[in-house]
């Protein structure tokens, strides 16, 4: 993204704000900090900073976009669908969001940023933090009454005890492989289209997620925030095997 003054950034939030989600939730901060630990990610500890920066006025309008899809097609989540969103990464004011394009977008930028020998990881922060957040069911469906008055509690289900589990989480996790940004997309849609049919099937039954289901979705997001890391570090050789479909 080209360099933007602070002043243009609040024109910006001034213009689009107004037209996002007034409340802009995620998993609480002790269950970001899990994913990211239980995937063996250095900067665990940094992993709610995202949240952080979105509430600053001045940057909602830009990184607000990043952590949420209203999805109000209905459609099921594939990787042509996450793919088509990748441009949109740090693409101001869009009210449908863009959660599942701006993973493979930070990973870009990390790869961008590391070419000039600069300090290149924190783009991965926003990465660790965005595959968080494809796991929580209310961000993979629109933001309509059901969503709003439940988001935060839902966010927030497992979140005082979830520090202590991170062993628990690292053994269930599951091996996944990334050879390129096509396998890249389909493991993004699977840990996505599980969080919307959860979302769907609250909503249907009238409820909020239990423990057991927000740690099955946490789980989903250590798996793939480990994979992601290897690939946007180490590239493997095209020809080994990606992991079979959960």
């Amino acid at each position: 993204m080209r360099f933007m003054t602070v002043r243009a950034v609040s024109i910006m939030a001034s213009l689009f704000v107004g037209a996002l989600p007034s409340e802009l939730f995620a998993w609480h901060d002790r269950t970001h900090l899990a994913i990211a630990e239980a995937a063996g990610f250095d900067l665990w500890y940094s992993a709610a900073a995202p949240d952080v920066a979105k509430s600053k006025v001045q940057f909602t309008a830009i990184e607000s976009p990043n952590h949420y899809y209203n999805n109000e097609a209905g459609r099921k989540v594939d990787a042509s669908m996450v793919l088509d969103q990748v441009e949109r990464y740090n693409r101001p004011g869009d009210q449908e969001g863009h959660l599942y394009g701006a993973i493979i977008g930070s990973v870009k930028a990390f790869r961008t940023l590391r070419k000039t020998g600069k300090y290149a990881r924190y783009p991965l922060v926003f990465c660790a933090h965005y595959i968080g957040d494809i796991s929580i069911p209310l961000h993979n469906t629109p933001y309509y009454e059901f969503n709003r008055a439940r988001h935060s509690i839902n966010d927030g289900v497992i979140d005082g005890g979830v520090r202590d589990s991170v062993a628990s989480i690292r053994q269930r996790m599951r091996p996944i492989v990334i050879r390129n940004e096509e396998d890249f997309a389909l493991e993004i849609a699977r840990v996505a289209e599980s969080g919307r049919e959860l979302g769907l099937k609250m909503r249907s039954e009238n409820r909020d997620m239990t423990p057991g289901e927000a740690y099955i979705q946490v789980i989903r997001s250590a798996s793939l925030l480990k994979a992601v890391l290897a690939y946007a570090e180490h590239p493997p050789e095209e020809g080994q095997a990606t992991s079979s479909k959960p």
